[in-house]
């Protein structure tokens, strides 16, 4: 949705597994090469229209490159930096509170 802050996300294609769509999406949205980790937490969009796959994974060294028709900006934060963001889903409050201080 425009104007909010969101971590990257997108959608898997045919024959692709979630780990190879982490992959190409964040390539796609920022221009950044990242190596998957683990899926880590499952939930609903703000309109129960999609459901979520949480990956954890680590970026290469790179620039970050937006692709505009993507993203309108980026920014690396904390979890306690992201809660402080303002408009974000409450969703992904939850993981930010919640699930990655688990992990």
């Amino acid at each position: 949705m425009p104007g909010y802050w969101a971590p990257l996300s997108g959608t898997v294609e045919a024959g692709e597994t979630q780990a190879e769509a982490l992959v190409r999406e964040v390539a796609e949205e920022v221009g950044l090469r990242v190596v998957p980790g683990a899926k880590v937490w499952e939930s609903g969009t703000h309109d129960k229209r999609f459901r979520l796959h949480w990956w954890t994974a680590e970026a290469e060294a790179g620039d970050v490159v937006v692709d505009p028709g993507e993203v309108s900006a980026v920014r690396w934060v904390t979890a306690e930096e992201f809660a402080g963001l303002h408009p974000v889903f409450a969703e992904d409050l939850v993981f930010f509170d919640r699930v990655l201080p688990e992990l």
